[in-house]
């Protein structure tokens, strides 16, 4: 069976994202065929992809490497973040489905719970779970693909502290989606401008050291999905 070419690029995108590949590391197509179980051609592919996303560069003499950003590219991703979710939120208000609606009130209610019960373990998975639904619920494909993209580099770039108030972050969540079902677009945008630029204060660049040698190889399964962003919290 042919691996198609974006599980190739989630596999990829996701050792990235968790620091398998540091920043200025080659990306040789022979060694990560080899590593993912796949052709030379779906990782050539996803290279490709990969470098149009701006995670990976091509060098002269070097090939493909994983790209270095500065730190005013890392500042620009949280600055970008705070004007896009907004503008979702507002799309979502005027767009959501009610399928869109049970899923957010369902994370809202199981957030509100781990928060009551102290346990904090799922609360950054959750919170990356809802953000992802409410941009999904903006009804926008390109406004989509533009979100997911700055949650899988913010995800790269930051670590993020541990909030000390969870119920307050998850209160504003609750007050967001209340805005989303009442089709209060102004609100909904105010209300998101507000959590993003709060959930911006709690990220701290990440400096991860590069890995000395690539690590044995993991399968890419043909069904694999986009890369857990569970790491980004809001």
């Amino acid at each position: 069976m042919r691996i198609p070419a974006h599980s190739v690029c989630t596999a990829i995108r996701d050792d990235i994202v968790s620091g398998v590949f540091g920043r200025g590391s080659r990306l040789t197509e022979e060694v990560l065929a080899r590593r993912y179980g796949v052709s030379r051609v779906p990782v050539r592919e996803a290279l490709r992809t990969l470098e149009s996303e701006g995670f990976v560069v091509t060098r002269r003499h070097a090939g493909a490497c994983v790209a270095e950003p500065t730190d005013q590219e890392a500042a620009d991703l949280l600055e970008i973040r705070t004007l896009l979710e907004p503008l979702g939120a507002a799309r979502a208000a005027q767009r959501r489905t009610e399928a869109h609606l049970k899923v957010l009130r369902g994370l809202v209610r199981l957030g509100q719970e781990r928060v009551r019960r102290g346990e904090g373990e799922d609360l950054r998975s959750l919170g990356g779970w809802f953000h992802e639904t409410l941009a999904q619920a903006s009804g926008s494909p390109a406004l989509i693909a533009l979100l997911t993209q700055l949650r899988h580099k913010i995800a790269w770039m930051y670590t993020v502290e541990q909030s000390s108030l969870p119920a307050d972050s998850w209160a504003e969540h609750g007050a967001l989606v209340d805005a989303v079902a009442r089709g209060d677009a102004e609100r909904a945008r105010a209300l998101a401008a507000q959590h993003a630029e709060r959930a911006a204060a709690a990220h701290r660049p990440r400096r991860p050291e590069r890995p000395a040698s690539v690590p044995g190889p993991p399968r890419v399964r043909a069904s694999q999905q986009a890369v857990n962003t569970a790491g980004v919290r809001h």
